[in-house]
């Protein structure tokens, strides 16, 4: 007997009575990362001991904690062993390996990354029968350049900013993106301040064993003379109204949409992601070697077709699936 795989504003295994990244309240719940859209206020929660930390910090209360270190396989339904492996996505991002004797082995990736991350444990590829993936950017056009090429040019932007008398302001996520880009900054000695929620998960990551170049927090009484990161905002946002004179940029894999600069509203765009592009994408199925593949969020209805074409059975979990049709001459 096949798993049975439904989707509800998350992944439901009504075999076993858990969900994957359920975005409300649930019984039981599989956490691959703690960015808002992923966690929920669950009665219990399996996740990593880093997401733990995280979710503890995101979302106070009262709640019961599995904590799987990645590798250990432990029970969590009768027949039903999981295993956390690293995502690449952020700290502490997790896949879960379900495997259990008559259903054969289920992975579900939440948000990962194959490309080496500054802020993100390396992405494992177990292999199992059937795979559950997200594809934010499974179209063929999303190919990000090289990291080193990216960083570069942030750096650039930093250093023109600052001799040109202006703050440099980087728009990224507080979690996952600020960490990447603090770390990628470390090269250019650059004089570093967080915005204060960025400032409070950083340390967090730091209490967890990750190390980081000097910063400080945003004070609006300090001038200029540093680099600033904080979330992405538009020009009239509140945070950026305390920082005169701003040149911003925003870090995100939608940089390369050549409307990036006018839908975040900003000056520069670059695209370093935390998560796999379309080539990532198909090299993970590759290392996987599934026998059917689920795919979720992004494009994911145009990511099964593009499998299906490459003779893997692929579906987009919670999408009408329009199957293609070979036409004789």
């Amino acid at each position: 007997m096949a798993w049975d795989i439904q989707f509800r504003r998350g992944v439901w295994l009504p075999q076993i009575a858990w969900w994957l990244d359920a975005q409300r309240r649930a019984e039981r719940a599989f956490v691959s990362h703690a960015h808002s859209d992923h966690v929920a206020r669950h009665r219990e929660m399996l996740c990593s001991p880093t997401t733990a930390r995280l979710v503890r910090a995101r979302l106070p209360g009262r709640r019961v904690e599995t904590v799987l270190p990645f590798g250990r396989p432990r029970e969590i339904a009768p027949g039903t062993t999981a295993t956390l492996h690293s995502a690449g996505h952020i700290p502490g991002s997790s896949q879960i390996l379900l495997e259990h004797a008559e259903h054969g082995s289920l992975l579900y990736t939440g948000d990962f990354k194959l490309r080496p991350s500054l802020a993100a444990e390396p992405c494992a590829t177990p292999h199992a029968d059937t795979l559950i993936m997200e594809t934010t950017f499974g179209r063929p056009r999303y190919v990000f350049p090289p990291d080193a090429e990216v960083v570069a040019g942030i750096i650039a932007f930093c250093k023109t900013a600052l001799a040109d008398g202006v703050t440099p302001v980087l728009g990224c996520y507080s979690l996952g993106k600020t960490q990447e880009v603090l770390r990628a900054l470390a090269p250019a000695g650059l004089p570093v301040r967080l915005h204060p929620e960025a400032a409070r998960l950083t340390k967090v990551c730091e209490s967890v064993g990750m190390e980081f170049p000097p910063w400080e927090e945003f004070d609006p009484r300090e001038g200029g003379g540093h680099i600033v990161i904080g979330p992405p905002q538009g020009r009239d946002g509140a945070f950026l109204k305390k920082i005169p004179g701003a040149r911003t940029a925003v870090i995100t894999g939608w940089a390369l949409d050549s409307s990036a600069i006018y839908r975040y509203q900003c000056d520069a765009a670059f695209p370093l992601s935390d998560h796999a592009d379309f080539p990532d994408l198909l090299r993970f199925v590759e290392l996987v070697r599934p026998r059917r593949v689920f795919t979720v969020h992004g494009f994911a209805v145009e990511f099964a077709q593009t499998l299906r074409a490459r003779g893997i059975e692929a579906w987009a979990l919670g999408e009408a699936n329009q199957m293609e049709m070979a036409l004789k001459e």
